[in-house]
């Protein structure tokens, strides 16, 4: 087992990755602080709850645990306020107390929804965070959690901390392979923002980061992990460092909004903007290298570095306006330097990120 701590205080948590570690889930829920006497709710979506849910539960109520669930639809659509309201009324109805917590067993969707409900109901109760795809090694890690809007992605929400990451690499190999490669763009982010030998290490081990081969992926998870655990260690609230986390995301977002929520999966809309943060340097002035090695890293994790043609480009101008990055009428972007190193920009001109959008069309094949 890999253990990594996120050091935030007295808000500080272990991260802790291998392989059974939710066979042991009862004494990870005494280890994380929560009385048996009070109830917990495990919250999954249909993908999920079908293999791991039952088990899970029998564990905990082998350990005295009072256990309810909740399970939503999967895919990003549920990351609603009307799924918040829906497990909302079954913590109340379960009669979950201030000492309870909320566990999320899935993917980022259920994670995000879960912590929301876990740092609003009563004004904040315990939340664990049980990822079961490689996309959530980087939500639920950092304590962003949120619902989104049909104008925005991730505008209504919260930093709250979960007590425990527990992440069990055996609910990886029932991921579908266009799923690995999503979260693999995470992965190697990563990479291209701090650490530029990680970075070519993705790019080398490619085939068996496909393949989920236990060492380079648990390798590979740790280190991301840990990369975002220290920059979450000096900023937590996005006040300054942690906005580095958002390369790709001001594009990626956009990309999801116009698209509908689910139609292109995160990791894939992140590495289209990764791709379009590359382009966007060149135009800035850096080596036009970074934009030719970015993609060739993408690429080589199956992921798209390309808009499809029929992509409106005012939409997805209008949609990035709305992104909370956007302020006082300037385009803020996380901008690469060199491999493996970013800056933040904050008043990046509309039409260069114009100009972008119309080649990130012309480069390649559609996906």
């Amino acid at each position: 087992m890999r253990s990594i701590t996120v050091d935030l205080g007295e808000r500080s948590y272990p991260i802790h990755i291998g392989s059974g570690l939710l066979q042991n889930i009862g004494a990870r829920c005494v280890e994380a602080g929560y009385p048996v006497r009070s109830p917990l709710l495990l919250v999954s979506d249909t993908s999920v709850a079908p293999l791991y849910l039952a088990d899970l539960e029998s564990r905990l109520r082998e350990q005295g645990y009072t256990v309810v669930s909740h399970i939503i639809p999967s895919g990003e659509a549920s990351k609603s306020l009307t799924s918040f309201e829906e497990i909302m009324t079954t913590a109340i109805k379960a009669g979950l107390d201030r000492s309870s917590a909320v566990i999320a067993l899935g993917g980022g969707v259920v994670g995000d929804l879960a912590g929301f409900v876990a740092a609003t109901y009563m004004r904040g109760i315990g939340f664990m965070q049980i990822p079961t795809t490689i996309l959530a090694h980087d939500s639920s890690v950092g304590g962003k959690v949120a619902v989104n809007h049909p104008l925005a992605k991730n505008m209504i929400g919260a930093f709250y901390q979960p007590s425990m990451v527990l992440y069990d690499l055996d609910t990886l190999s029932t991921l579908p392979q266009r799923q690995v490669s999503s979260g693999l763009a995470e992965v190697v982010k990563h990479g291209l923002l701090v650490d530029r030998d990680f970075a070519y290490w993705c790019r080398e081990h490619a085939s068996e980061l496909l393949d989920l081969n236990p060492e380079a992926l648990g390798y590979a998870l740790e280190r991301g992990c840990s990369i975002k655990a220290d920059v979450i260690a000096v900023d937590e609230r996005e006040q300054g460092l942690r906005a580095i986390l958002n390369l790709g995301h001001t594009i990626g977002h956009a990309i999801e909004a116009v698209s509908g929520y689910g139609v292109v999966l995160h990791g894939e809309a992140i590495s289209i903007g990764m791709a379009g943060a590359a382009l966007l340097a060149h135009k800035l002035g850096r080596d036009k290298s970074i934009y030719e090695e970015t993609v060739s890293m993408l690429s080589s994790l199956s992921l798209p570095v390309t808009l499809p043609s029929h992509y409106d480009e005012e939409e997805l101008m209008t949609a990035m306006m709305h992104d909370k990055k956007f302020k006082e009428g300037k385009m803020t972007f996380v901008i690469p330097n060199s491999i493996g190193s970013v800056s933040i920009i904050n008043d990046v001109p509309e039409t260069a990120v114009r100009e972008v959008l119309t080649q990130l069309k012309k480069e390649g094949s559609p996906w």
